[in-house]
């Protein structure tokens, strides 16, 4: 059973950084396109980023584009997302996802991910 654990939320003023880290456990890391998702307050689950398992192909939603990377180092695991010039509209609870077979149209969609972790916060504050 694949296991998904983010870490590295926090309390973050405008403009600042931070960076969160996603282990996987549980199955080969490598056969696993890892995403990001967010959730607000009384909104819906979004895309933020995705790697791809292979080739390593990354993927932004048009709102952190330039300013959020996604990244993976396979030794470790671990997927990570650094989120620079944060913004209010950032804040949310942060969900690492992981899933198999998904395809290009399908990679946005939280659906196509099989596995997910617990979240983590972040907030920004103005």
């Amino acid at each position: 059973q694949v296991q998904l654990a983010e870490s590295g939320g926090g309390l973050v003023q405008t403009g600042g950084s931070l960076g969160l880290s996603c282990v996987h456990s549980g199955d080969t890391f490598s056969r696993y396109t890892v995403g990001w998702f967010r959730q607000a307050p009384g909104k819906e689950r979004e895309f933020v980023a995705t790697i791809k398992r292979y080739g390593g192909s990354t993927y932004y939603s048009d709102s952190v584009k330039g300013r959020f990377t996604i990244s993976k180092q396979t030794a470790k695991n671990t997927v990570y997302l650094q989120m620079n010039n944060l913004k209010p509209e950032d804040t949310a609870v942060y969900y690492c996802a992981a899933g198999q077979g998904l395809i290009t149209s399908t990679l946005r969609d939280a659906n196509a991910y099989s596995y997910w972790g617990q979240g983590t916060q972040v907030t920004v504050s103005s």
